[in-house]
This record gives C-alpha cells, sequence and structure tokens, in this order.
C-alpha cells in the first residue's frame, strides 16, 4: 500500500472537518515563502466551461431528487407540474427544518453547486452564481413544500465559503505530474475533499491525463495545520445544576500569511478553519465550526517588526449543543451564522524573536442567522431566524518560538427577529410546512468568551488547555426574558503541522 504524502493528509483532515473553535490561532514566527502556480496551469485550467458547470448543477440536484423520491420515498419528492407552478405563485417561506439541516448541510449543498463552476474556469464570485441557479431550481422545481428564503440565501452564501476551502484544499491536493498510485491516492483524496471538482476531472479526463506541470491553481501555499484530542466538560449554570463529560477532538487551519497583501489579491488568498467534534452521548458530533475568509485587503503599516492590515472579511460559523442529561432538560445553546461580512483590522509586532503578539478585530454584518429559542418548537425547528451584527476581537502571544502560546478571543452576536408570528395564534391549527415566521418576535444576544493556553511537551506535541463561556440572552415580545450561561473545559494533547 502506497504511503500518501503528508500534503494529502493535511487534506484529507481537512474534509474530515466537515464530515463531523473559535480563537484565532497564534501567528507562526516563521513564513516559508509561497510557490507560486506556472502561468501554463492557470491557462490551462481558466477556460470557462459554462454547458458543464451548469449541467453539473442539474444533474446533481436530479440525482439528490431521485434518491428521495424512489429510495427514501421522502414525501417533499412527490413533485409535478402542479407544485411547480404553486410554488412559484406563493414564493418564499420561511422553513422549520432542523439548524443542522439549514445552516449546514444547505451550505454543504452550495458548496457542491459552487465547485461544479470553481472547476471549470469560473471565479469566485462567478462560482457563486451557479450556486445561487442551484439553490433556485431546487426550491422552486424539486420540492412540492413552499420555497424557503432561508435556504436561498443559507446554501449560495455559506456554500461560498466552504466552496472555496474545499477548492484550495483539494488544489493542494492535486498533482497533474504523478503517476502510478501516487496519482489514484492523490485524485481520490480531492474527490473526497471536493467531489464536484473531482466529478469534473473525470468527465473532461484530467483525472488520469498526465502534464508536465503539477495543475496547481494556488502553486503551494503556506498552510499551518493543529490537531487536538483529548476531554470536554460542559455546564449548564442554571437554577438546576447540570454537567457532563465527553470526548472532544479540535482541527485548526491557517492557510497563507494573514499580513500578506498580494498585488493582486484574490478571495481566500488568507483563510482560517476551526472545528470541533464531540465524542459525547449527549451532544451534537459536530459543535463548532468557523471559517474565516479575507476578501479584500489593504496594508496600513509594514516596518520593522510591526504590520497592520484592513480588510474585507466573509465568516460561517456554528455552534450546536443538546440537552445535557436528564437533570435540566435544557439546551445550553445552538448558533448558526452562514450568511455574515465585514471589515477586519489584523495587527502583529515581533521583537527580538523572543516573543510574537497580534491582534484582531472585526465587525460584520449579518444577513442571516439563527439562534435557540425557548418558546418556539415547531415541527424540526427549535430556533429562531434573524439578521443583525457581530463584533469579534482577540489576541494572541507566543513566547520563546512556541514553547509557550496563550490566546483570548471574544464574540458578540446581536440578532433581530422580525418577521415573528401573530400575538394570538393558534397553535393547534397551525401548518408547519405553510406556516411564515422566523419565529419569537425577539431581539437575543450571544457571546462566546475563549481562552486557549498551549505548552511544548516535546517537538510537535503540546498540552493544552481551552476554556469558553458561552453566554445568551433573549428578549421577546410575547414571553418573558431568558438567559443562559454555560462553560466548556477542555484538556487535550495538541500536535502542530
Amino acid at each position: 500500500m502506497v504511503k500518501l504524502p503528508k500534503i494529502i493528509i493535511i487534506a484529507l483532515a481537512l474534509a474530515g472537518a466537515f464530515c463531523t473553535v473559535k480563537a484565532q490561532r497564534p501567528i507562526r514566527l516563521q513564513v516559508t515563502p509561497e510557490v507560486r502556480p506556472d502561468s501554463i496551469d492557470l491557462s490551462y485550467y481558466g477556460r470557462k466551461e459554462p454547458w458543464i458547470a451548469a449541467g453539473e448543477v442539474v444533474g446533481l440536484n436530479m440525482g439528490i431528487w431521485a434518491i428521495d423520491r424512489y429510495i427514501q420515498k421522502a414525501e417533499y419528492a412527490y413533485i409535478n407540474a402542479h407544485t411547480i407552478r404553486r410554488n412559484f405563485r406563493r414564493g418564499f417561506v420561511w422553513d422549520n427544518d432542523q439548524m443542522g439541516t439549514n445552516m449546514f448541510l444547505h451550505p454543504y449543498h452550495g458548496n457542491l453547486y459552487f465547485n461544479s463552476a470553481r472547476s471549470n474556469g469560473f471565479n469566485f464570485w462567478q462560482s457563486g452564481l451557479f450556486a445561487l441557479g442551484g439553490s433556485a431550481m431546487w426550491e422552486f422545481f424539486m420540492e412540492n413544500e413552499y420555497p424557503s428564503l432561508n435556504d436561498i440565501v443559507a446554501t449560495p452564501v455559506g456554500g461560498m465559503a466552504l466552496g472555496e476551502l474545499t477548492y484550495r484544499a483539494s488544489d493542494i491536493v492535486l498533482k497533474d505530474d504523478a503517476t502510478g498510485w501516487e496519482r489514484v491516492g492523490r485524485e481520490a483524496a480531492a474527490f473526497l475533499i471536493a467531489p464536484t471538482r473531482g466529478l469534473t476531472r473525470i468527465i473532461n479526463g484530467d483525472a488520469w491525463r498526465r502534464r508536465a506541470t503539477t495543475g496547481r491553481q494556488f502553486g503551494i501555499p503556506n498552510v499551518a495545520i493543529e490537531f487536538s484530542a483529548g476531554a470536554r466538560t460542559i455546564e449548564l449554570k442554571d437554577e438546576i445544576f447540570d454537567e457532563g463529560t465527553g470526548g472532544v477532538m479540535q482541527f485548526n487551519l491557517e492557510y497563507g500569511d494573514r499580513f500578506e497583501v498580494a498585488s493582486t489579491p484574490l478571495p481566500y488568498d488568507y483563510f482560517t478553519l476551526n472545528a470541533e467534534l464531540n465524542v459525547q452521548k449527549s451532544q451534537p458530533v459536530l459543535g463548532q465550526l468557523n471559517i474565516t475568509g479575507r476578501l479584500l485587503s489593504k496594508e496600513l503599516l509594514d516596518k520593522h517588526s510591526t504590520s497592520m492590515s484592513v480588510g474585507m472579511y466573509q465568516h460561517f460559523d456554528y455552534y450546536d449543543s443538546d440537552t445535557i442529561s436528564d437533570a435540566s432538560h435544557k439546551v445550553p445553546y445552538k448558533l448558526g451564522v452562514p450568511a455574515s461580512v465585514g471589515a477586519g483590522l489584523m495587527f502583529r509586532d515581533i521583537e527580538r524573536g523572543l516573543f510574537a503578539a497580534d491582534a484582531y478585530l472585526h465587525a460584520n454584518g449579518i444577513g442571516l442567522g439563527a439562534i435557540l429559542s425557548d418558546y418556539y418548537h415547531v415541527d424540526q425547528r427549535n430556533y429562531n431566524l434573524a439578521s443583525g451584527f457581530s463584533l469579534k476581537g482577540g489576541a494572541n502571544l507566543v513566547f520563546r518560538r512556541e514553547l509557550l502560546s496563550l490566546a483570548a478571543s471574544y464574540e458578540y452576536y446581536r440578532l433581530f427577529t422580525w418577521d415573528g408570528y401573530p400575538k394570538d395564534i393558534d397553535w393547534a391549527t397551525v401548518n408547519p410546512h405553510t406556516l411564515d415566521a422566523q419565529g419569537d418576535r425577539s431581539v437575543a444576544t450571544f457571546g462566546v468568551f475563549s481562552a486557549r493556553a498551549n505548552v511544548k511537551i516535546w517537538r510537535r506535541l503540546y498540552a493544552t488547555v481551552h476554556f469558553s463561556h458561552y453566554l445568551r440572552s433573549t428578549h421577546y415580545h410575547f414571553h418573558p426574558t431568558v438567559r443562559s450561561s454555560s462553560y466548556a473545559l477542555r484538556l487535550m494533547l495538541s500536535y502542530k503541522l
């Protein structure tokens, strides 16, 4: 069996994070010079193939619908001309699917649309239009339920974040001048990371065509990886104390240099990914996912050991928990933000190689978000849909070449649910498939404080302590205000690549 190169293992780990915390990680003291892409590769893979891209989007929708209709026999998949006409007449409504479906799986679906176009020569923004078109086709034609307003936003916008991340991750793996089992392993890994890119390569023959150059669209970028595994304790502070303990795994990635401003910058030349997976019976597997991708940037200061830059960033944030135990029967928190963009400021100061300090601040608008509701329980939904804004800030210190690193951050979300249900609604007569409401009319805040310490044990191995405090407060128009406070403590071993 051929041993996969380290670069494939890194990219496969990236994919695993999706199949499955947000303090932005301390900067790397030494950034390896990047290898720029070959102009031959940019020209070869820059050819636009609109019909192949559109065919993949349509084929993807038809394939998923066929599985829903003929294998799962899902009620919503029984469609005809009447259901299509009705969908166009009625227009968009807010749906009542569970949060994992609306805030993660739909954006992942959008990532497949996105990469159908991205792998056929279209850029980041153009590929987003294909994701929008694929989502619109599904909403109006492929279901007998009314088109979902939240899906038509979360699928393409969240899909752009997940899509560009997986496209760049698969680009690290692919190597067109490789042969034999190495080539097979690379193509298989890239297919797992970005399935529709892998499909495109099979359709046009690039999956087995040997070329003189690597075919990489982004050359060899800087990538820093951190794996962590250990135990996590979560506590809900309420009238009744509730606590649970289980396993936890974290995966953190930094792609590119957060302080480098290219002469011709591209979206996601720099991004971070932070994921947390729970191994605990009472908790969801995917507990946290944060993506921050740079869209535009401008250098403000580059003097000796000090750097500062400002830019526009896309954000994707997902926090999930469930009832810890029967002691309280309460869910600590839920938050999903698939559509968010804003301005960010990065600062760094390095002195004599003994320590490095950096800080960051982001202010974002939220086009679509979701937050746990204490009263809205309709069909599969126990959260309110909303829009609003968020503020994020943090600082990091690294001592003596990463012998010790400290990180602290705070995230503040303020979400407004403005399209609620009538105060005198009769819930006994409500049809969850036609109810058109974001949830409870309310104003909610959600704060996440995080502190983390890494101490080097041996070479790339570290002992890690990570503490988080989650604080939610929701002021309802028709119900009493509810506040919730919970804590999580993680003791882990971390390995850095």
